[in-house]
């Protein structure tokens, strides 16, 4: 790839070179033939003008006879027979004969008819040579100039190929700004060549820093976030076991407890994406039943208070390689997204061989409101503002990052089906 300006450069000048070598010697060719033309018909009119003249103050002159011309004369009246059976036929002006490399012009006149033969091979060894000659020296010419052009626009942009091939050397989560600090930068990069490796250099450095502190912000994350939910849910467990405990604060308590696991889970999504891409995190093997069964569990107190009834279907008993809390949040979120937008009806969530499905009985979405569903902090429904708005972007996201597509089918007042495909 760094090299691929240098392979242009070479490919435009050959091009070059050869088409105008093309050009050069159909040009050269086509003008000899041009002017091997012209020239013949005016040598032959002159030659015959000047023979007429000559018959005139001398009748008996002889034929006109010579090394490329050789000349017939047939008096007015007189018979043709003395003519070559070839040129009999031919009428006054200017001809070829076919196959014999000759030209014939007949000049005719009041005193009779002037036939001339030209022998067209030696104009033509001449033209040869006359067209050859010019043609090599400019095509040498030209070969020349354009290696010397090439070799001019090479040097000019071997910097720009040096700066390309350090930039391809660089690991794009941790540049090497070093190799482009301005000390160590050559000195034939110069003006806007060494203004751009300077600007790389300055991004490299910036690009380092920020991905040096996003490391550490999710290596510190990962254990400082969890920490105070671990608390708060261990003290609201043992809460909860009290027996004496007033309604009131057992619902309260239950609410503490769902807040907890719902961040908890948001937390764990951000950091699962906020790790590089080709950074894969810890997986095993797992059962998609045990998952699903989880989350049922959990949110089973968002439907407390309503007609609402939560089903599961096992068409299959899928086995997974990845992450189990990220196919926990996943359906923690389609599940709590079902069970506050359904009032009543039903909730069902389906396990098949490569597939969960969960269907509800609730409000649904417009179409409009489906194609902005995945957007972040949106919220189809403004009656029901519970929620951050931001769990089915969490959804998508994590699908593309584990090949797991997840789709919306919707419609008003008739519920949602949400489908997460296992690639």
């Amino acid at each position: 790839m760094p090299q691929a300006l240098s392979r242009k450069f070479k490919r435009a000048f050959v091009l070059q070179a050869v088409i105008a070598s093309v050009v050069i010697v159909i040009g050269v060719f086509a003008i000899n033939a041009v002017l091997k033309r012209n020239l013949l018909e005016r040598r032959l009119q002159s030659q015959s003008a000047e023979y007429w003249q000559s018959w005139e103050r001398d009748p008996q002159r002889a034929q006109p006879l010579g090394i490329v011309v050789k000349g017939y004369v047939v008096p007015r009246g007189a018979n043709a027979d003395t003519l070559p059976s070839e040129i009999k036929g031919f009428g006054a002006g200017f001809h070829e004969m076919p196959g014999r490399n000759q030209a014939v012009y007949v000049d005719e006149r009041p005193a009779g008819r002037l036939y001339l033969v030209y022998n067209e091979g030696f104009v033509d060894e001449l033209t040869l040579w006359l067209g050859v000659v010019p043609t090599g020296l400019a095509l040498l010419v030209l070969y020349a100039v354009t290696w010397l052009t090439y070799r001019t626009s090479r040097k000019l942009v071997e910097p720009v190929s040096w700066l390309a091939r350090e930039v391809a050397r660089w690991d794009p989560r941790q540049p090497d700004a070093g190799r482009l600090a301005p000390e160590r930068l050559p000195a034939a990069l110069e003006g806007e060549v060494r203004q751009l490796a300077n600007a790389l250099h300055d991004l490299a450095v910036r690009v380092g820093a920020f991905v040096a502190r996003e490391r550490a912000f999710t290596r510190d994350a990962s254990h400082e976030l969890r920490t105070p939910l671990t608390v708060i849910r261990v003290a609201s467990d043992l809460l909860l076991a009290d027996p004496d405990l007033p309604p009131r604060t057992h619902r309260s308590l239950q609410r503490v407890q769902f807040a907890g696991r719902d961040m908890e889970a948001v937390i764990d999504a951000f950091l699962v994406l906020a790790r590089e891409a080709d950074v894969a995190p810890q997986s095993e093997d797992f059962s998609v039943r045990d998952v699903v069964y989880e989350e049922v569990v959990n949110v089973r107190p968002l439907l407390a208070g309503k007609s609402v009834q939560l089903d599961v279907i096992e068409d299959a008993s899928p086995r997974l390689h990845a992450p189990p809390r990220v196919l926990g949040v996943m359906v923690g979120n389609l599940l709590g997204n079902a069970c506050q937008f359904t009032d009543e009806g039903r909730i069902e969530v389906r396990i098949g061989s490569d597939r969960i499905v969960v269907r509800d009985t609730g409000i649904g979405m417009s179409r409009e409101e489906l194609d902005k569903a995945f957007e972040p902090f949106y919220r189809a429904d403004q009656q029901h503002p519970v929620g951050k708005g931001i769990g089915l972007s969490i959804v998508r996201r994590l699908g593309e990052r584990f090949g797991w597509p997840v789709t919306l089918v919707s419609a008003p007042g008739e519920g949602t089906t949400a489908t997460i495909a296992f690639a």
